[in-house]
């Protein structure tokens, strides 16, 4: 339906701003995202310049979408993490990364769950193109910030298919420290085959489960694969620790 044809010009702003946040809530419209052009957004959602002028004031005024000087206008980051203090945290006491892993455990096993019961064939096929890429990075390069980015894609894939707003804001919240995890995953577990075979094997159980439409089985195969890394990781550093016990005794210090 035209609503330039059937609206006031004050009740048609009302409409597109709350056409746009509903796109933002569903996450089409991403944090940081620059808005479509006013051509396009005024096609898109049938309403005259005019009304899309107000309704983008009514965003702004909102704090919803900002507006800078040669960038245009674009979705504010509305529930943004100051990651800083956290990042600082993991790299001066490790444990905090395995408190991560574990809030990891809990929202990707309910977001899989929920992929598997609710994601649409556009959600796998989305879903498919992250798994597929993360596959194909295997086989051309080695650089770990390229995985690590690749790995997130697919796991932020599989909980935007879970058709909960909130749960999906809140991993994108948490954004930064999500992709911290994943990037430690990544650098201290690819380059060991027998892990790097395991993490394959999970993630192929974790894809085929949510496109199969199996909750259950999603919901496993996210948990076991996040619970995975978490313990892979502490043995690893409980191996560098008794290595470094040793070089000590070897070395004779006290």
């Amino acid at each position: 339906m035209d609503m330039k044809a059937v609206q006031p010009a004050r009740l048609v702003a009302d409409i597109v701003a709350e056409r746009i946040e509903g796109l933002i809530a569903d996450g089409v419209l991403k944090s940081g995202q620059i808005l479509p052009s006013e051509r396009r957004l005024t096609e898109k959602l049938g309403v005259s310049r005019t009304a899309l002028r107000e309704g983008l004031h009514l965003l702004r005024a909102r704090g919803i979408i900002h507006t800078e000087q040669g960038r245009g206008s674009y979705v504010a980051q509305i529930a943004k993490v100051d990651a800083e203090p956290l990042v600082h945290l993991f790299q001066s006491q490790p444990r905090t990364l395995y408190d991560l892993l574990e809030v990891r455990a809990l929202l990707e096993g309910e977001s899989a769950r929920l992929a598997a019961l609710r994601g649409t064939e556009a959600d796998f096929i989305m879903i498919r193109r992250r798994y597929e890429a993360m596959l194909a990075a295997h086989d051309r390069t080695t650089d770990t910030a390229t995985h690590a980015h690749l790995d997130h894609a697919f796991h932020l894939s599989v909980c935007e298919a879970s058709h909960n707003p909130v749960l999906v804001h809140t991993l994108q919240a948490l954004n930064d420290l999500m992709l911290g995890s994943v990037f430690a995953c990544v650098n201290n577990l690819y380059h060991r085959e027998p892990l790097k075979r395991e993490i394959d094997r999970q993630h192929a159980e974790l894809f085929q489960s949510v496109v199969g439409r199996q909750p259950e089985q999603a919901h496993r195969a996210a948990t076991a694969h996040v619970d995975k890394v978490r313990q892979s990781l502490s043995d690893i550093e409980q191996e560098e620790q008794r290595l470094v016990r040793a070089t000590r005794r070897l070395e004779g210090w006290a």
